[in-house]
């Protein structure tokens, strides 16, 4: 069965022209932004401060009620926000009147760049869930994308967001993140390929804590760019050095 997969990978995903993808493994990404002693995740302040420190950033992209990419986790503003309303059914406006506990309003993609200038490349993920609509976001995202020459990358758990910038996007590089665990859809071997072949990316960001993996090691083996996450201590940053090509890290796992 392992066999059978493998030559599977290897028809349905190519390698990745080197030229377009070799920046990833240089870099370091901060995790949601250099968060932490009052920065917090996705906010204005964790990105200046990831490219002050030349790190790379990855980020979450959701999409507001009028179709802005906002840059922001959680499906609720609860934990970030201290309100419960959930950011889909809220305006642009309505969750730029929200701030953080320094000041700050939520900030979306094309604020976002303006911060980060092309000065260190972007890890852009696009959030999802059962029955979401996901072609509206990869459209506002690529909107936003339009015409930034900085390095940056779209990413996503669901693989019909790699499959649809492979088709409306192909410059764009793409990755599939995954995970094994019990939060994740891919727990099963087959799950996984499954996923590999319907996403066709550019890259795979996997859960460092599912390093390291044979479907892993043979894609990392054929030329695809392996980054990892989250690495947030000394001992999975080793672990992200041996198995994966970068990490993407918050705290302790920082270097």
């Amino acid at each position: 069965m392992r066999s059978l997969l493998s030559r599977l990978d290897r028809f349905f995903v190519a390698s990745p022209d080197p030229e377009r993808v070799g920046w990833l493994r240089q870099w370091t990404y901060a995790h949601r932004g250099l968060h932490g002693e009052g920065r917090v995740e996705n906010s204005p302040a964790a990105f200046r401060a990831a490219v002050e420190e030349g790190l790379g950033i990855e980020c979450d992209i959701q999409r507001s009620l009028d179709d802005w990419p906002m840059v922001f986790h959680d499906w609720d503003f609860a934990r970030l926000l201290g309100s419960p309303d959930q950011g889909e059914h809220r305006t642009r406006a309505q969750w730029q009147a929200l701030h953080y506990a320094d000041g700050e309003a939520p900030i979306d993609l094309a604020a976002l760049l303006e911060i980060v200038a092309g000065r260190v490349p972007l890890l852009i993920e696009v959030k999802s869930k059962p029955r979401y609509d996901v072609t509206r976001t990869c459209r506002r995202v690529v909107d936003a994308l339009d015409g930034y020459t900085g390095q940056h990358a779209v990413m996503s758990f669901d693989p019909r967001v790699s499959r649809w910038l492979k088709q409306h996007s192909p410059m764009t590089v793409r990755g599939l993140v995954m995970r094994e665990d019990s939060k994740g859809h891919t727990q099963s071997e087959i799950s996984r390929h499954l996923a590999l072949w319907a996403a066709q990316p550019d890259f795979l960001a996997y859960h460092v804590h599912a390093l390291p993996n044979r479907m892993v090691t043979a894609a990392r083996t054929a030329g695809l760019p392996v980054l990892t996450w989250t690495v947030s201590s000394p001992d999975l940053r080793e672990r992200a050095r041996q198995y994966a090509d970068a990490p993407i890290a918050e705290g302790a796992g920082l270097p």
